[in-house]
């Protein structure tokens, strides 16, 4: 059993564990620090996590991950682009699935949203069926859109239209 909750002060040593494990950060956007520090994840609680619709997820009362959508701007503002994190002790257990799937409806059911979009590195084939499993299509594959540590990957775009 999950639970999608705000972040908290608690959080902090988690947060730092989690974000520094190389196999977690090895596909999130290169905003996250590398390495994470305390100062890090200070921001990250009392600031960052504040921006929009933004959950830690909880399971057997530690946290374990985070989910997010981020609203685009100007002609952009219907849509909004999910992000997500999971400690790898926690992988393949449906909880990536179900949080989307609550983040999503939240969104659908409480704002003006009416498109969620995902950018997947070309790799990470694990975020890819999990965005499937959620009713997501794939629309689009950016040929070397994404530059990472020395590296380039293809982006794929995945989106689910509220009905």
């Amino acid at each position: 059993m999950i639970k999608l909750r705000e972040f908290k002060q608690e959080d902090k040593s988690d947060l730092i564990r989690i974000l520094n494990e190389a196999e977690v950060s090895k596909y999130l956007s290169s905003k996250i620090p590398v390495p994470y520090t305390s100062e890090d994840a200070h921001w990250w609680i009392h600031t960052g996590s504040k921006i929009w619709i933004v959950k830690a997820i909880e399971a057997e009362g530690q946290l374990i991950g985070c989910i997010g959508l981020n609203r685009g701007e100007f002609e952009y503002e219907r849509s909004a682009e999910i992000g997500y994190w999971i400690t790898k002790e926690f992988w393949r257990k449906g909880i990536a699935t179900q949080s989307i799937d609550e983040i999503v409806s939240y969104a659908f059911e409480t704002t003006d949203i009416v498109r969620v979009f995902g950018s997947v590195f070309s790799e990470n084939l694990a975020s890819m069926r999990v965005l499937d499993k959620c009713g997501f299509e794939l629309e689009a594959i950016h040929k070397q859109a994404i530059y990472k540590n020395n590296k380039f990957y293809n982006n794929h775009v995945y989106s689910k239209l509220k009905t």
